[in-house]
C-alpha cells in the first residue's frame, strides 16, 4: 500500500514515521524534509501530481493551507482516497469569524465574542469587555494570529500587528487541552488528549509561537470528560459539517465544562509528535476507514506511559531568526532513547542545517510522566546550533496537577 503524506514539518515527520512502522506501507512524502527522508520517500512537485506519480492507495494532508484552499476537492474529484476536510469545512480553521458564528450556531460553548471589521471597530468593541482580553486575527496566522492583551496598552499594541477584520471575546480561565478526533463525515474517534505550551517562554511568558512544545498523557482527560466532548463538541459538528479528517478543538477546561478556544482542521503539531510516539495501534487501518467513511466500531490503542515533545528552535523565533545554522547532536539524542522529529531543517552540503523557526521536536516517552520529561530533556541537552532556544517547563503543569490528586 501506498501512502502519500503532505507536508514537510515535525507533525508530518511523525506521522511518516509512524506509517512506516506499519507492514506492507510504503511511505512517500511531498515535499517532506531530512529527518522524513530517513522513513520515507520525499517528493518535490505539486501534492497532486505526486500521488497521481506514484498511484497514491491513500493520501493524508498535514498542513492547513492546502486544506483551506481546497486540495481535498480535488483529489475526490479524480475519485482518489484522502484524509482531510473539503474546502468548507476547512473555513472552521480559515476563518475564526466562520468558526465563531458555527459555534453560536450550532450551540458549542464557546467564550463569549463580537467580530469587527477593522481597528476602529475593535476600538469600540473593546469597552465591552474586561481585561485582560483575547484578540484574534481572522485568518490564517500559523498558530501566531492571537494575543490575549492584559490591559488598553496591550490591546492597543495588538492592534498594530493584527491587520484587518478580527474576533475579540472574553478571556477564558481553566486548563488548556487540546482535543483531536478522527472522524468520516458520519462519526468520530478521539485520539488521546494532549497539552501544547504556546508561549515561547517558560511560565507562559512571551509571545505565542507555533507551539513549543506538548505530552500526551492519559491523566489529561477522564472517560467522562472525552465522552462529554465527543457529544457536545466533536460530533455536532461532524454532523453538521459532513466533516472528514482531523478535527483539532483547542479547548479550554472551565469551572463551567469545556469551552472551545478555536477549531484547527488537521492535527496539532507539535501535539503530533507525542501523539504517534505513544499510539500503541497500527495506525493505517483507522486512517483507510476515515477515508472511506467506514470508521463506525474502530478504535485506538495507547500505551500507557505518556511521551513528551521538547521543540528546539531557532534565535529570534517567533520573531526574526536567520537560517543555515549546522545542526549537531541528533544521533547522539537518539541513543538517548529519543526520537528526533525534524521541523525545520534542510541538507546543505551533507550537513543538515536550520531551515525555520521550530527545528526540531526531541520526544520521548517513559513510565510516568517525569520519566517522560527527564529522557525528552536529556535528549534535548545533546542537540547544539548557534542561537537554540527551548522551554524547559513543557510538562510541568502534568507534575503540578498529578501533585494534586
Amino acid at each position: 500500500m501506498k501512502i502519500l503524506v503532505i507536508g514537510s514539518g515535525g507533525r508530518e515527520h511523525a506521522l511518516c514515521w509512524k506509517l512506516a512502522q506499519s507492514a506492507g506501507v510504503e511511505v512517500y512524502a511531498c515535499p517532506g524534509n531530512p529527518g522524513m527522508a530517513r522513513v520515507a520517500t520525499c517528493m518535490p512537485g505539486k501534492p497532486l501530481e505526486a500521488a497521481i506519480s506514484i498511484g497514491a492507495d491513500l493520501t493524508v494532508v498535514g498542513p492547513e493551507v492546502p486544506l483551506v484552499a481546497g486540495l481535498v476537492d480535488e483529489f475526490r474529484a479524480r475519485g482518489m482516497r484522502i484524509v482531510g476536510p473539503d474546502a468548507n469545512a476547512a473555513q472552521l480553521e480559515g476563518s475564526k469569524i466562520f468558526a465563531k458564528h458555527f459555534f453560536t450556531q450550532s450551540r458549542i460553548p464557546t467564550a463569549a465574542y463580537v467580530t469587527v471589521e477593522d481597528a476602529t471597530q475593535a476600538r469600540m468593541a473593546l469597552g465591552r469587555f474586561n481585561y485582560p482580553v483575547v484578540l484574534k486575527a481572522d485568518g490564517l496566522a500559523a498558530g501566531k494570529g492571537v494575543v490575549i492583551a492584559q490591559n488598553a496598552a496591550e490591546a492597543e499594541a495588538a492592534l498594530a500587528t493584527l491587520q484587518g477584520k478580527l474576533v475579540i471575546e472574553e478571556f477564558l480561565r481553566g486548563e488548556e487541552i487540546s482535543f483531536i478526533a478522527l472522524c468520516d463525515g458520519k462519526t468520530a474517534i478521539p485520539l488521546a488528549a494532549t497539552q501544547d505550551h504556546k508561549a515561547a517562554f517558560d511560565g507562559d511568558l512571551g509571545p505565542n509561537t507555533g507551539g513549543m512544545g506538548a505530552y500526551c498523557d492519559a491523566s489529561l482527560l477522564t472517560e467522562a470528560q472525552t465522552q462529554n466532548i465527543m457529544e457536545t463538541v466533536i460530533l455536532p459538528t461532524v454532523r453538521a459539517m459532513n466533516f472528514t479528517g482531523f478535527l483539532y478543538a483547542g479547548l479550554m477546561m472551565t469551572a463551567e465544562g469545556p469551552k472551545v478556544l478555536e477549531f484547527n482542521v488537521r492535527l496539532g503539531d507539535p501535539e503530533t509528535q507525542p501523539l504517534m510516539h505513544r499510539m500503541e495501534s497500527d495506525f493505517v487501518p483507522a486512517l483507510v476507514a476515515a477515508a472511506e467513511g467506514n470508521l463506525a466500531g474502530v478504535t485506538l490503542e495507547w500505551k500507557k506511559g505518556p511521551s513528551v515533545c521538547v521543540v528546539l528552535a531557532s534565535g529570534g523565533y517567533p520573531g526574526a531568526y536567520e537560517t543555515g545554522k549546522e545542526i549537531r547532536g541528533i544521533q547522539m539524542a537518539e541513543t538517548r532513547g529519543a526520537t528526533v522529529f525534524h521541523a525545520g531543517t534542510k541538507l546543505h552540503r551533507g550537513m543538515v542545517e536550520t531551515a525555520g523557526g521550530r527545528v526540531l521536536g526531541v520526544t520521548a516517552g517513559g513510565a510516568d510522566l517525569r520519566e517522560a520529561i527527564a529522557k525528552a530533556y536529556e535528549a534535548a541537552r545533546c542537540i547544539q546550533f548557534e542561537g537554540m532556544h527551548y522551554r524547559t517547563d513543557i510538562g510541568h503543569k502534568g507534575l503540578a496537577r498529578k501533585a494534586t490528586i
